[in-house]
């Protein structure tokens, strides 16, 4: 019957959304925050060592009080 496939397809989504889960955890531990910046581009690396060189940490929201008035 139709319904001897359900635990095959449970094993198998279990399975793809494992890694999905775990990275969010590890991200979590390593980096602090749960979601990664993406820096495919050259314009997201520029603003990442931004944020790095002005707070010490690319995660945190910066604003214009982070940025010296000299």
């Amino acid at each position: 019957m139709w319904f001897e496939i359900l635990p095959s397809f449970a094993i198998v989504t279990v399975v793809l959304a494992v890694p999905g889960f775990g990275l969010y955890g590890i991200h979590k531990l390593a980096l602090g925050n749960a979601y990664r910046r993406n820096t495919d581009q050259r314009w997201e690396r520029v603003m990442y060592t931004r944020d790095t060189r002005l707070t010490g940490n690319p995660y945190k929201g910066n604003g214009l009080e982070t940025i010296p008035d000299k």
